[in-house]
């Protein structure tokens, strides 16, 4: 069978669950994993064909993408920064508004001494992707990341190794940390933030394959994460150190007061590409 009409086939069938744009989007991530091949090349070349162990094959991937499993998992693999991380059900997808936060940080030290040795922590780091990123672009750098579940640790020190890059990874359970024991310049962390009054509005193909425990926050106490992480920034960060959170988009207000309370200085909230509030900077006092 020609690739143009398989094409056309496997978004038929995923148009009742997906939209159109995005069951073709699905089409040409798995085209390029399983033949090298982009749209480009399907244009130049309309006459390629599929063999039947090959149509064999993606048929069974239709069949997983019509139970909802996120392509990414299926691949296993995602792009975050634009470098490449394997993922699995043990660790949540990266997503493009963590890009913006660890953007954020990048930019923050481009005017900064590059001779100065610059220690970042990345509290709850899953796959890896934001401690790598922030390792990869920023050379005088030492990253460390904390996790809960070696599950994720072993994928995120694979994904270290993947990206040539030099992160210390250690298994902890930062709710139950009194002190990390050394100063940091930055400490980062996007942790769970997701209330349980909000699980309907996550995507199905999320709440049945990713981490809830990467994921989900008690109603009762959403900030958990986020002010015992502040407490520990406060013994932990140098003078002028910096605190950054991915946040839940409805506790932009919330999170202010928080670190208002706690005494940190020049907070910051900042909206992501979606209009949402996401991102939060608060700053050691001298």
């Amino acid at each position: 069978m020609k690739i143009k009409e398989y094409r056309s086939q496997f978004i038929q069938e995923l148009t009742p669950i997906f939209d159109a744009g995005e069951a073709e989007s699905f089409f040409y991530l798995i085209l390029e994993e399983k033949r090298q091949l982009k749209r480009i090349d399907l244009a130049l070349h309309p006459d390629l064909v599929f063999s039947t162990e090959e149509i064999g094959n993606w048929n069974a991937l239709l069949e997983q993408l019509k139970k909802e499993i996120p392509v990414q998992y299926l691949l296993g693999k995602t792009s975050f920064y634009g470098l490449d991380f394997e993922v699995n059900e043990n660790v949540l997808i990266p997503r493009p508004e963590t890009e913006e936060l660890v953007e954020w940080i990048i930019q923050s030290q481009k005017s900064k001494v590059k001779s100065q040795k610059l220690r970042i922590l990345d509290i709850g780091t899953g796959s890896g992707c934001i401690a790598i990123s922030l390792a990869k672009n920023i050379p005088n750098a030492q990253v460390y990341a904390i996790d809960v579940s070696e599950k994720a640790l072993a994928t995120a020190q694979k994904n270290a190794e993947i990206n040539k890059v030099e992160v210390t990874f250690l298994n902890q359970n930062i709710l139950e940390t009194e002190d990390l024991r050394q100063e940091f310049d930055i400490i980062v962390s996007n942790p769970p933030y997701v209330r349980n009054l909000e699980k309907q509005e996550i995507k199905k193909n999320v709440l049945d394959n990713e981490p809830h425990l990467a994921l989900f926050v008690d109603d009762n106490d959403a900030l958990i994460f986020y002010r015992k992480i502040a407490q520990l920034a406060q013994k932990n960060l140098t003078s002028k150190g910096q605190l950054y959170f991915e946040i839940n988009q409805y506790l932009g207000k919330e999170m202010i007061e928080l670190l208002e309370k706690m005494n940190f200085k020049n907070i910051e909230l900042r909206k992501d590409i979606y209009g949402n509030d996401r991102m939060i900077f608060g700053e050691i006092a001298d």
